[in-house]
């Protein structure tokens, strides 16, 4: 499933925030990894994530998540979730953990290049 995704970087007080375009509002928001949160919807889909002190939990410079090539994969089965996170075409973050929150089966792109 592929979604248009809304950047907005905000330097001073380092928090990146990259919302589904159409999506408003979440039901719950999970800490997915160290500073990396994932707000869902109540279909269990991703509406949004949120990331204070975005620079130092991705370990990139504040120019760089003032880029607007940002694309966020979300990929979901039973047991695991998988985060990515790529700027200008450049990995920037990747974590794994478990799926303990009833996101489903899903292969979800988020990407603000559509």
């Amino acid at each position: 499933m592929e979604k248009r995704l809304i950047s907005s970087y905000d330097e001073i007080n380092d928090t990146f925030v990259g919302k589904v375009d159409g999506e408003n509002g979440y039901v719950v928001d999970y800490g997915i990894s160290n500073g990396i949160f994932l707000r869902i919807n109540n279909s269990n889909l991703p509406t949004s994530v949120f990331i204070p002190n975005a620079s130092e939990v991705l370990n990139v410079s504040k120019s760089m998540l003032e880029s607007s090539d940002v694309k966020i994969g979300i990929m979901c089965d039973e047991g695991n979730l998988t985060f990515l996170m790529c700027i200008e075409n450049l990995l920037v973050y990747s974590t794994e953990c478990k799926n303990d929150f009833g996101i489903p089966n899903l292969n979800f792109v988020i990407d603000c290049n559509m």
